[in-house]
């Protein structure tokens, strides 16, 4: 790493907990990579006006990625929020420019990085969404918004939200918006739809042999997207890639909405490689 010096632009990932976060390994390797002269740290945050007014203060801190529970908690601090992460109604990354805290999201963009990586023209797709989370609503919008599917189904367990999703979906987008059950009409838009994102935490370290969606249900023409990135592999990568899906794995939404908050931040391409090698190391300790 560059001698940290009064120069040193800061960087930093807050939530609570943070401990976790995979951010440090990321961007750090990449300033490095990059030769700029800037850090990244994590900081566990419960008083997050607090946090965003320090960080007013601070010229030297040029960037916040935010994760759970703050996504949303963040906003009425900031002086402006980006027309999209307005929409989604969270923000995952906070950019200084002189004491104004401007608000954005990398996660939809990043995903859709992801999927033009794996050479998947998604304008015209019929999309499904497994889940109505945080995420799913990030991604659910730049699909609509900047992608230009043609349909955008979400289904959930819990009615009210993927309700709530839809109607805001139905509000902003051109695709034709559709809700329903993950339990009553999963088979059946599955048969519907080329595009899965699943983003629920079926599949997730430890309970890694579950998987929401039946093997039996896929077909070589569906392209399967899914967030859980513990495992790297989940059991809906793999049956997909054994009925002969398209896949991208979580880490690869991981690794392009990083990417973003560091071009965001630095005005610089972000050394892509450098990244994902950082993640995947972390990921896999020893490999």
């Amino acid at each position: 790493m560059y001698a940290i010096d009064a120069a040193t632009q800061v960087c930093a990932v807050i939530g609570n907990p943070v401990g976790h976060s995979l951010s440090p390994a990321m961007h750090n390797a990449a300033f490095e990579a990059a030769g700029l002269n800037y850090v990244y740290v994590a900081f566990r945050v419960e008083d997050v006006g607090a946090c965003l007014t320090g960080m007013r203060a601070l010229h030297g801190f040029r960037g916040l990625s935010v994760t759970i529970p703050h996504k949303q908690a963040v906003m009425p601090h900031l002086d402006a929020v980006e027309p999209m992460a307005r929409r989604v109604g969270s923000v995952n990354t906070v950019t200084n420019d002189e004491g104004r805290l401007v608000g954005s999201t990398t996660d939809g963009p990043g995903t859709l990085r992801a999927f033009a990586d794996a050479g998947v023209a998604l304008a015209g797709r019929r999309t499904l969404f497994l889940g109505s989370g945080g995420a799913v609503r990030a991604v659910a919008f730049a699909f609509g918004e900047l992608a230009r599917v043609s349909c955008i189904t979400v289904l959930g367990r819990t009615q009210a939200n993927v309700e709530a999703l839809a109607k805001d979906l139905r509000a902003a987008v051109a695709a034709e918006v559709r809700a329903g059950s993950l339990t009553d009409d999963l088979e059946a838009a599955l048969a519907e739809h080329d595009v899965i994102v699943q983003g629920t935490p079926v599949g997730m370290a430890p309970d890694t042999e579950a998987s929401c969606v039946p093997a039996h249900a896929l077909r070589s023409d569906h392209v399967v997207f899914d967030m859980v990135y513990r495992p790297l592999k989940t059991r809906l990568l793999r049956d997909a890639e054994a009925a002969g899906c398209v896949v991208i794995p979580g880490v690869e939404m991981l690794v392009n909405q990083a990417v973003l908050q560091f071009e965001t931040w630095t005005g610089v391409p972000a050394p892509r490689d450098v990244m994902r090698e950082a993640l995947l190391a972390a990921l896999t300790p020893g490999r």
